[in-house]
């Protein structure tokens, strides 16, 4: 069957994608800390926050049934990889300089969306739409084109959110219950990690100033909230709803890149934004047109 996206799904993964588009600005304050110990923090905190919203709400009983079934231990092995990879490369491109090209990887997820929605999930693209995702395209060929090499992080960073937005829809667990699954799976070596730095005086917990633990303790409640954000509203929109909101966080990513960095923001990069935003508005339009929500008496 068909599925239609719906109100809450979509302004839960709107959430998500704009804050993650000014995420930048609290990685490059911790830059002195280096991207493997931000990670491990970021897994250890989140574990936290996950683990007393779960004692809250009473849901630790969905894990307990969820993970007799091999299918969803596969999956959620699958997820939690995928995060933990997404996670390190977009905070060390980050805070190595490299956020418009961390923004370009953002920009292509929503091309990989769309392919892994109709080859999995059976999306079709109008017309309307397959010129939108056309005109997307063309403004990261342009990008690709002129950056003269393989932009290895911008792939690296679309295909793996994109297979994890793809698991995370296939799983029958609910968002909150699954997220605190992935980050148990990666607290092992996350933990073992800051174990062993903070053993070996190494580690910047304690040693970095008040502010510094303060924001790598808060890691966990700036990933959690917009992840469980994204995993809500992932599974109840369609693939294509999904890569049309994605523009939101690269758009966010490439403000800051030029605005508040200073990174070059030459013709090429300007063809390509003016052509992305071309698609994203022709796009959104007829999107708009097709959600439950958007006509009378048909709330989501």
């Amino acid at each position: 069957m068909k599925q239609e996206s719906s109100a809450s799904g979509v302004l839960a993964a709107a959430s998500a994608f704009v804050c993650w588009g000014l995420l930048p600005l609290y990685w490059k304050a911790i830059s002195g800390v280096p991207a493997l110990e931000i990670i491990c923090h970021r897994v250890v905190w989140s574990l936290a926050c996950t683990g007393l919203l779960l004692a809250f709400a009473g849901g630790f009983a969905s894990i307990r049934q969820a993970l007799r079934t091999p299918r969803t231990l596969l999956l959620l092995a699958c997820s939690s990889s995928l995060i933990g990879i997404n996670w390190f490369l977009y905070v060390w491109s980050v805070n190595a300089g490299h956020v418009l090209e961390a923004s370009l990887g953002y920009y292509l997820n929503p091309l990989v969306n769309v392919v892994l929605g109709m080859a999995v999930f059976g999306d079709r693209l109008g017309r309307t739409q397959g010129v939108a995702v056309a005109l997307a395209a063309a403004g990261v060929a342009v990008q690709l084109a002129a950056q003269g090499r393989l932009p290895w992080i911008a792939l690296a960073l679309a295909v793996t959110f994109g297979l994890y937005g793809m698991v995370r829809k296939l799983m029958s667990l609910e968002s909150l219950p699954g997220l605190f699954v992935e980050t148990l799976v990666l607290a092992v070596p996350a933990g073992g990690w800051l174990g062993w730095l903070a053993f070996t005086g190494e580690g910047s917990l304690g040693r970095a100033g008040l502010g510094t633990d303060v924001l790598l303790t808060g890691a966990g409640v700036v990933t959690t909230l917009p992840l469980l954000a994204f995993a809500f509203g992932a599974r109840r929109i369609t693939m294509t709803t999904l890569g049309v909101l994605q523009y939101l966080g690269p758009t966010g990513m490439l403000f800051l890149g030029v605005m508040v960095y200073g990174e070059p923001f030459g013709p090429d990069r300007l063809a390509t934004f003016g052509l992305i935003w071309a698609g994203v508005a022709l796009y959104t339009v007829d999107g708009l047109r097709k959600l439950r929500w958007f006509k009378p008496g048909k709330a989501g």
